[in-house]
């Protein structure tokens, strides 16, 4: 009986010690997840305390819960808008049996700008230099202070601007979440003749003449001179639009950034853009931008030249030198454009 006893106590001290070594080795898990995942949650702008850059709030939460009444009276504008972009995506996806997963390279177009949580698509021929001039500003750190000092070219480098096709997935992931995402538009006529004019009349863009201009007047010009053939500086519009509108064209490559559908290069209905900027409100919205971010007392977004500006004026002229089936055509490529951004459709066009 006494043997019994004793091995019983035995039996509980090792019971207990057992029991004592789970424990420990439950709490040790415990605080082991906890210190990995505690840096998750530090950085998470929707977080409670502690949330957000320098304890203020981010440019996303300032967009959707404004904190100042100038703010409140923008909100409602790009509510607007975000919800014609959301409703045309929604008509588009209705319609059409493609569905598309975005790949790395879809995201090269969109910069990030860590210091103050913002991405940015850009649009060439919507003010993108500009644009890209105030991200190196921003993302910097204190290497640059003035846009405009800024030399275009170097504005146009892509090492000097991190995109977001750089980051691994769950980064990726996180930065689409928590940061102010936001593009800005243009009619989509008036983008494409300004992207004409620039790149094909004017002598200093060599590159495009060489790649895009031989090429369309090979295919597109009779009688072309040796001249014409091997330049390729002087082509007109009417080109340039049989061009865009040729289905080898559509089978050859992804159209020109300069030249490509807003909706091809910044992935809209794939992407939620937080804000919609336009280029007819340019400065306005730029600034809205830089506010949200915390740096408008510090940083305003470079005014720019309008006399060499394209305007609707210029965009009818051109259009009205090619044939109503170009017109159609083209309308069709940029349709999307057209519906998501709600640009109307031009009076000048002739698509009956």
């Amino acid at each position: 009986m006494k043997q019994t006893l004793l091995d019983l106590m035995r039996m509980s001290r090792i019971c207990r010690m057992v029991l004592a070594t789970c424990l420990g080795s439950f709490i040790l898990v415990i605080f082991y997840f906890q210190s990995m995942f505690q840096p998750v949650m530090r950085r998470n702008p929707f977080a409670g305390e502690g949330c957000c850059r320098k304890g203020s709030r981010n440019a996303l939460q300032e967009l959707y819960n404004p904190t100042q009444a100038e703010f409140s009276a923008a909100a409602v504008l790009h509510q607007a808008r975000r919800d014609q972009v959301a409703d045309t995506c929604r008509a588009h996806t209705a319609s059409s049996r493609k569905r598309r997963v975005l790949t790395p390279n879809d995201l090269k177009h969109l910069v990030v700008d860590e210091e103050h949580e913002l991405i940015y698509c850009y649009v060439p021929k919507v003010a993108c230099t500009n644009w890209k001039r105030v991200m190196m500003v921003l993302s910097g750190r204190g290497k640059y202070t003035d846009p405009m000092e800024i030399p275009s070219n170097e504005a146009h480098v892509p090492s000097n601007l991190r995109t977001l096709n750089q980051y691994s997935i769950p980064d990726i992931n996180h930065r689409l979440k928590s940061y102010l995402k936001f593009l800005f538009v243009r009619d989509p006529f008036e983008r494409l003749v300004s992207a004409y004019r620039n790149k094909f009349t004017l002598r200093y863009n060599s590159s495009f003449h060489k790649r895009y201009g031989t090429k369309i007047v090979r295919r597109y010009r009779k009688n072309a001179t040796a001249e014409a053939l091997l330049s390729g500086t002087d082509v007109k519009f009417q080109e340039f639009a049989e061009y865009l509108v040729d289905p080898v064209t559509q089978r050859e490559a992804p159209l020109n950034e300069h030249w490509q559908t807003v909706y091809s290069l910044c992935h809209p209905c794939h992407i939620h853009y937080d804000l919609v900027g336009k280029y007819e409100t340019l400065e306005e919205d730029s600034n809205y931008v830089l506010k949200l971010a915390g740096v408008g007392d510090s940083l305003r977004f470079p005014s720019y030249a309008k006399s060499t500006r394209t305007t609707d004026q210029m965009a009818a002229m051109f259009f009205n030198n090619i044939s109503s089936l170009q017109q159609v055509q083209l309308f069709q490529l940029y349709k999307m454009d057209f519906l998501m951004f709600n640009y109307s459709t031009p009076s000048y066009l002739k698509l009956q």
